[in-house]
């Protein structure tokens, strides 16, 4: 019986650890994804003022049209390359978060 007690013992102290970790990483990828996104706010709002300003300051409807044209294919660019990296941090987040847990699932899990 001291013999089970043990174990669950050491089980749970090893699961006290592997969340532990899971939640470093959680917090610390958080952070990651939280500067992320404040960075590409920020730069969408500054990106979004100067091709207002150069709009109301354009010539003609040509060189209006020209720089909205501009504006919207830098904005597409923007976004396609901060949703592919917000996608990186989000499967990195699962990786790291999960890594911890990895031998416990494994030791669980039937042979085949």
């Amino acid at each position: 019986m001291l013999g089970n007690f043990e174990d669950v013992q050491k089980m749970s102290k090893t699961n006290i650890e592997a969340t532990t970790k899971a939640f470093s990483t959680l917090s610390k990828t958080t952070q990651e994804i939280v500067a992320e996104m404040a960075g590409y706010s920020k730069r969408s709002f500054e990106n979004s003022t100067k091709a207002m300003e150069n709009m109301f300051g354009a010539k003609s409807l040509d060189k209006a049209i020209e720089v909205q044209s501009e504006y919207a294919k830098s904005s597409y660019e923007d976004f396609t390359a901060q949703v592919t990296k917000l996608g990186e941090l989000y499967a990195g987040l699962t990786k790291e978060a999960l890594k911890p847990f990895e031998a416990q699932i494994t030791k669980a899990s039937p042979a085949k």
